[in-house]
């Protein structure tokens, strides 16, 4: 029989309810995450498989029981990987359930983590991850350590106050900063920045997150507003992530911070104080700063530059990161964040 695939449109309302009934046969749901959707039709335009993409990852993939055997999903990880070299992402990731992983192999795929048997995260790089950790256990130092990780979108006295207190209480410090950049404030900004409000702390080691500590690979929800429901199998798969992260640097304890804003980070937060522990990593949540009596947070930073309020904004944030704001270097950043809506982060 031949088949043909073909891009499905968001708009085509008879494919996509195709797709989502082919998903649901399979034990899967649609993911709201996807950016490029496609699906196989045999002779008659009925649909026998279907796959999507979503940045740099390969998702929602499922083949009608009817026709496996056919060599159908093989085609349709190809025409995916097609798009996203047209795209530029030479670097993929996938997700899975537990009975695609071996077939996924055969085309380059290989496993960096599980959750349980419904999920398997994939990259195609053979020694992708076990590359990341071998560099990371080169910054591995003797004694009592912790790890941190933040957005700081951008470094407020919140984030330095969560890394004071983290740094007492170990002998090394691993902060890591989301490195994606998908926020308004640049990720060679945020770094800069970062570093400068914890230059007073000797025992922290700052690292780059790369694509496997909250990213769009392992923690899509993260990056987009109203995805609570996605986060609680995001946040399990980035936790098992790091949890192998963690062992290659001999973290024992991972800091948090308090948050009584983002719906998906206090989820995370929930599912980390419930993973770590189960893991050996024990999990401190450190509350939140108050500045007269307000949680400092770097959403209320971009709400008081949004509404022209910057010398207000001193107090909330060290005297480096003010400097930058009210700096000329910043002001395509203040112009980003006064016509955007506010993120996530």
């Amino acid at each position: 029989m031949a088949y043909f695939i073909s891009r499905v449109s968001p708009g085509d309302k008879r494919a996509m309810a195709e797709v989502e009934a082919l998903l649901e046969r399979e034990g899967l749901c649609r993911d709201r995450n996807l950016d490029y959707i496609c699906a196989m039709y045999d002779e008659d335009y009925r649909i026998v498989a279907t796959g999507s993409c979503f940045g740099c990852t390969l998702r929602c993939l499922a083949v009608s029981a009817d026709h496996r055997g056919e060599g159908l999903l093989n085609r349709i990880v190809t025409h995916l990987m097609e798009v996203q070299l047209e795209r530029g992402n030479l670097r993929l990731f996938l997700y899975t359930k537990g009975s695609a992983a071996r077939f996924l192999g055969d085309l380059g795929f290989y496993e960096i983590a599980r959750v349980g048997g419904d999920l398997v995260f994939m990259e195609n790089r053979r020694d992708g991850f076990e590359n990341y950790l071998r560099a990371l256990e080169k910054t591995r130092r003797a004694g009592r350590s912790a790890a941190l990780v933040m957005n700081a979108n951008p470094f407020t006295r919140g984030h330095q106050y969560l890394a004071e207190t983290a740094a007492a209480a170990c002998d090394t410090l691993h902060l890591f900063l989301v490195s994606e950049d998908v926020s308004l404030v640049p990720f060679r900004v945020r770094k800069r920045l970062a570093k400068a409000g914890t230059a007073h702390l000797p025992n922290v080691v700052l690292h780059d997150s790369g694509p496997y500590i909250i990213s769009h690979a392992t923690f899509p929800s993260y990056f987009l507003p109203d995805e609570a429901a996605a986060a609680g199998g995001h946040a399990r798969l980035d936790l098992a992530v790091f949890v192998r992260i963690a062992q290659a640097l001999g973290v024992s304890v991972r800091y948090v911070g308090e948050e009584p804003f983002s719906q998906v980070t206090a989820l995370y937060n929930q599912v980390m104080a419930g993973q770590l522990p189960a893991a050996g990593i024990g999990c401190v949540t450190v509350p939140r700063l108050e500045v007269s009596g307000v949680p400092v947070s770097a959403s209320e930073v971009r709400r008081l530059i949004r509404q022209g309020r910057l010398e207000e904004i001193r107090d909330l944030v060290p005297e480096s990161t003010f400097a930058y704001l009210i700096s000329p270097e910043a002001q395509p950043v203040i112009a980003r964040i006064c016509q955007a809506g506010d993120e996530p982060l």
